[in-house]
């Protein structure tokens, strides 16, 4: 027992602790601003007093259908109030929100909702068709309540008897919520992707979640009442935790079911958007819109854009189109982004190769993680910080995931040594700066030489014809593994295989150049992340 005088008769009590929770921060801002539009959904405007009045009704719903703590709601739905509704009232009793990819295959969806043992199901009449496949392949038998999104006019079949609104309104408008008996109980689980045997379940935490709510702020500069354009499914990684971070600053959620061009400028001009986040496929949708479609507007937004680092000539684009870039890496076992290219002002002098260089380091460690590092995997030392030594990029803090759903094999092979291991390799700058090299498994090993398949897109990604790139391993009886490249042209270019290698091999040491290129347009995930496991089976037609 401690003896010092700091711990004698100064407990915890419910004056002076309470669990962290990012429900709160609805409450609060009900509280605070009722009558400012906390969401906008096509001619809706949803004020935050409603806002939290209807996330109780669900609540209390969600009670009287039999859902306490612990159960599993699972829901496929796009980025609608339904979503956002979702995000507080599931956590408000206790259970655990389960976002479900709208894009997944059937099979795969009845993986997931047989895994999570899924009581209670929300789902998007959109997605009928996938569902209703899935629900015949699961095991399990949930309640069903069919969303149908009639502000966007969307119609589809809807599942089960229990239509989302009138259950909605069935419930108590004053529901007594409770806060989470323990911060580190589970407030959602989030699937990965799956590309290598059935997807692994990624628990987050209330601590966690909240957490990186404080982080996201912080990191995107977000002021009191930013306006927040859903152009990242919030299905992925629960939208980075925005869906919780806005109520944090009394934001708007503008709502956007699809990522296109007009209803993005639309949104941008007319609700005057300050934030949006996304993938570099975000970028070109922006970038490569008709005139008919764009708008202009006077404000610099702010743009969180995370997986590889677009080339230079996309972020020039993009910073005189009016967007402020903010590059931002991390994995869905770490509530999505957990560091940041911290940018500094002096760097704005350099000249124009070095100031590049520096943009495409994905930086130092977010304000809510406690531990960013490149290690050797085996012997778990840290790579020296020469920015040229290889090792796999580590994390440690509370932003890091509770662990994998019934898989405690792949939770203490994924914590060996006290570090998450990400499996991206990396190196570590000597102002410590981490820059990524490739993910483990993309790394191409040709004659015995490692080949950073990054450091090759980084080339062709200079080309000015070539708008998308993407390289990967393609068995060679000579070398084992040599380069095979994916290539998408700017429209009306015409440009062939032989003048692409013949330009690698200019900056290039010429074992690492590819020698194939394929040009076709490259398979990518909901989230714009670019499938390398599809390219890596297309290899074997080249």
């Amino acid at each position: 027992m401690s003896t010092s005088p700091y711990d004698f008769h100064l407990d915890k009590t419910p004056a002076n602790y309470q669990p962290l929770t990012p429900t709160v921060f609805l409450e609060r801002a009900a509280m605070v601003y009722p009558d400012h539009t906390a969401i906008i959904h096509g001619s809706l405007a949803i004020p935050y007093g409603e806002f939290y009045t209807r996330a109780r009704r669900l609540a209390s719903a969600l009670v009287q259908a039999g859902i306490g703590p612990g159960d599993t709601v699972s829901v496929m739905l796009s980025n609608t109030p339904s979503m956002l509704e979702a995000h507080y009232a599931v956590p408000m009793i206790g259970a655990v929100l389960h976002c479900i990819n709208t894009r997944l295959d059937p099979p795969i969806i009845a993986f997931q909702l047989d895994h999570a043992e899924t009581k209670l199901l929300i789902t998007d009449t959109e997605f009928t068709p996938a569902m209703k496949e899935a629900l015949a392949q699961a095991s399990v038998h949930p309640k069903l309540i069919a969303y149908a999104d009639t502000e966007m006019g969307i119609e589809g079949e809807r599942l089960g008897d229990l239509d989302y609104e009138d259950f909605v309104q069935s419930g108590d408008p004053e529901f007594a919520w409770q806060m989470p008996t323990d911060e580190w109980n589970a407030i959602s689980l989030n699937y990965t992707s799956g590309t290598t045997g059935n997807p692994k379940g990624v628990v987050y935490t209330h601590r966690g979640a909240a957490l990186m709510c404080y982080a996201n702020t912080i990191a995107t500069g977000m002021q009191t009442h930013p306006v927040y354009l859903w152009t990242l499914p919030m299905f992925h990684c629960n939208g980075w935790c925005f869906p919780w971070a806005l109520s944090l600053v009394s934001g708007t959620h503008v709502c956007l079911r699809q990522v296109r061009a007009k209803p993005m400028y639309d949104a941008i001009a007319e609700h005057k958007v300050t934030n949006l986040s996304g993938a570099p496929i975000v970028m070109s949708v922006l970038l490569q819109a008709g005139e008919d479609e764009k708008r202009d507007f006077d404000h610099k937004v702010a743009f969180n854009h995370a997986a590889a680092p677009p080339p230079a000539a996309v972020l020039a684009a993009m910073d005189d189109a009016g967007f402020h870039l903010t590059h931002l890496y991390g994995l869905t076992e770490t509530y999505g982004p957990a560091t940041l290219n911290e940018w500094k002002d002096v760097w704005d002098d350099l000249e124009h190769p070095e100031r590049m260089a520096l943009r495409i380091r994905q930086g130092v460690r977010y304000h809510a993680l406690e531990g960013l590092t490149v290690k050797d995997p085996e012997t778990m030392e840290t790579v020296p910080a020469d920015g040229e030594t290889l090792g796999e990029v580590m994390f440690r803090g509370n932003i890091v995931m509770k662990g994998y759903l019934k898989n405690r094999h792949a939770t203490e092979e994924a914590f060996a040594g006290g570090w998450f291991h990400s499996g991206d390799i990396g190196v570590l700058h000597p102002d410590g700066y981490i820059q990524l090299k490739d993910r483990s498994k993309d790394v191409i090993i040709s004659g015995g030489e490692n080949i950073s398949s990054i450091e090759v897109e980084d080339v062709l990604y200079k080309h000015p014809a070539i708008t998308a790139a993407a390289v990967v391993a393609k068995q060679d009886e000579k070398w084992g593994e040599t380069p095979c490249a994916f290539v998408e042209v700017a429209p009306g270019t015409e440009i062939s295989q032989d003048e692409i290698i013949a330009y690698c091999r200019d900056r290039l040491a010429h074992f690492k150049c590819p020698r194939f290129v394929v040009f076709t347009e490259l398979p990518r995930t909901s989230t714009g992340k670019i499938q390398k496991f599809k390219l890596r089976e297309m290899t074997e037609e080249v």
